[in-house]
């Protein structure tokens, strides 16, 4: 599989403000960026090519269901090629859910 990960411009802001409330945030994200390489199509499918992943925060100590969301959205160009987009990362505890309306804006936009 060869899928290459970007990251939009909120999600580089939302991902720097928790980075700053969490330490171990950077390093659990990284974990997680290998981990879609491998595996692109994890978490629950939103809507077509949007997922939503769950990544545990280490230093929250509370695993993946009350760490934090990813939302990814993922564009297939060949069989087992493409690239996934990370557009949105927020922190269960700040917020339960997030508008699919306002993802689906921001995935048309990447087409």
């Amino acid at each position: 599989m060869s899928f290459e990960i970007s990251t939009t411009s909120e999600f580089e802001s939302q991902a720097k403000a928790l980075q700053k409330r969490y330490r171990s945030f950077k390093s659990d994200l990284k974990d997680l960026v290998l981990s879609l390489k491998e595996n692109p199509f994890q978490g629950v499918e939103l809507s077509p090519g949007i997922r939503k992943i769950r990544m545990a925060i280490t230093s929250k100590g509370r695993g993946k269901s009350g760490g934090a969301r990813v939302i990814t959205y993922t564009i297939v160009t060949a069989e087992m090629e493409g690239r996934v987009y990370l557009m949105n990362v927020y922190d269960k505890s700040d917020f339960s859910a997030v508008e699919l309306s306002v993802i689906k804006k921001i995935a048309k936009d990447l087409e």
